[in-house]
């Protein structure tokens, strides 16, 4: 038995967040994808855009699957870990400051922050609130590889990354990094290198509730 986990748009589709598949072994996950494209439309129309991982880690279509193996679909991204740790995930407010003391010290001649608020305008709508669901697990792990390469790009860096969850209202703070390091070149770089490299590759997903309906950005008409 595998135990597929669904998410944003998808999650919708299904109505589930959470499906157990039975496949003859040994199976790929071309042949599981091919069975969630026969249940639901969405798995074919996003085709290649739709990712897979397994146990946390993208996996392509010819890996073999196991049974208890946690596989997760991963509709196109839109665009975090307790406390001691540099890159968190929350439904609380961010507060820019807490974000900044994650990686501020005495050797940080350059500080450069990003925030992303929840906007009034989006693709010609004017926007009511905004919803996030993420892939806790692996968008965790995501990010800390974003900060791991940074401070790999950038010997000295520091770069800490907080994203919200769930409903956002106009003007809320969607994400806060900061990118601390030596000179404020480098600082600027990696800043910029963290929120570009989320918005491609961490699992999180946006819905946008307009005043004339809603939609999840990868799916937006």
């Amino acid at each position: 038995m595998i135990r597929v986990r669904l998410f944003g748009s998808l999650r919708e589709a299904a109505g589930a967040s959470e499906l157990p598949v039975e496949l003859a072994e040994p199976a790929r996950i071309s042949e599981l994808r091919a069975e969630l494209a026969r249940r639901f439309s969405l798995v074919e129309r996003l085709g290649d855009r739709l990712a897979v991982s397994v146990n946390l880690e993208v996996a392509a279509d010819d890996a073999l699957l196991s049974e208890g193996d946690e596989v997760a679909f991963l509709p196109p991204v839109a665009g975090g870990c307790d406390g001691s740790r540099s890159c968190t995930i929350s439904a609380q407010p961010l507060d820019p400051a807490e974000v900044t003391q994650r990686v501020a010290g005495p050797d940080a001649g350059g500080v450069v922050s990003f925030v992303g608020n929840v906007r009034d305008q989006a693709r010609g709508r004017a926007i009511k609130y905004l919803e996030y669901e993420a892939y806790p697990e692996m968008a965790e792990r995501e990010m800390q590889k974003i900060a791991d390469e940074a401070a790999t790009r950038w010997p000295g860096t520091r770069v800490a990354i907080a994203h919200r969850m769930g409903h956002l209202e106009i003007g809320e703070a969607a994400v806060v990094i900061v990118a601390a390091s030596p000179h404020r070149a480098e600082a600027f770089e990696a800043c910029r290198y963290a929120i570009d490299t989320l918005k491609r590759t961490v699992p999180i997903w946006k819905k946008e509730v307009a005043t004339d309906g809603e939609y999840w950005v990868d799916e937006r008409p």
